[in-house]
């Protein structure tokens, strides 16, 4: 997966862990919801990491121990998002 499909992806599982988060305030039990929040959650973690060994850190607090090295990528004005 190239770069920009990658940020993409994020944004798309930030997005949906945020709806879902939202459902949950009203719906705390619904168990269903809560399973797929989990696992938009694993599958979120896991592609953050995976970009952040790629590519570097996506932000100033990262687990990456170089974390400010995110200054050297690009701002998100200067990304191309098709």
């Amino acid at each position: 997966m190239e770069r920009n499909e990658m940020l993409h992806q994020i944004m798309a599982l930030q997005f949906t862990m945020i709806d879902l988060n939202l459902y949950l305030d009203t719906h705390p039990y619904d168990d269903n919801a809560i399973a797929y929040f989990n696992d938009y959650k694993q599958e979120w973690q896991k592609l953050w990491k995976e970009y952040e060994e790629k590519y570097g850190p996506l932000t100033a607090g990262s687990s990456n121990p170089t974390y400010w090295d995110w200054i050297e990528n690009p701002w998100p004005w200067e990304n191309m998002f098709e």
